[in-house]
């Protein structure tokens, strides 16, 4: 989980580490459904900040839903070399559907 800064930018050092992705390393930034995914490529728009940020571009996060103030997931699909964002909301509304399906499918959590 982490908290994007005013600008857009959010920590990642954890992940860009397992990833090998280092800063400057140029970013494809697209939305997929609810989330943000996040690859490598060589004539990228978008790069890995200084400080091991990722960015994440205004239009994209309001395709995505991401709130201003609010949290994301950041999951590192390592075999892919792949980031996915997804929006704290989009979170909580999976939980909600398995939390349903563990308890059998007729009762809310």
């Amino acid at each position: 989980m982490a908290l994007p800064s005013r600008c857009g930018r959010v920590a990642a050092q954890h992940i860009l580490q397992g990833l090998g992705w280092q800063p400057g390393h140029r970013l494809d930034i697209h939305p997929h459904q609810e989330a943000l995914v996040i690859a490598p490529v060589k004539d990228g728009r978008h790069r890995v900040g200084s400080r091991g940020q990722l960015p994440l571009p205004a239009s994209a996060r309001r395709m995505c839903r991401m709130g201003h103030g609010q949290p994301v997931l950041l999951a590192a699909l390592v075999a892919h070399d792949l980031v996915v964002v997804h929006p704290i909301g989009a979170v909580a509304r999976l939980l909600a559907d398995l939390h349903i399906e563990v308890a059998g499918g007729d009762h809310a959590c």
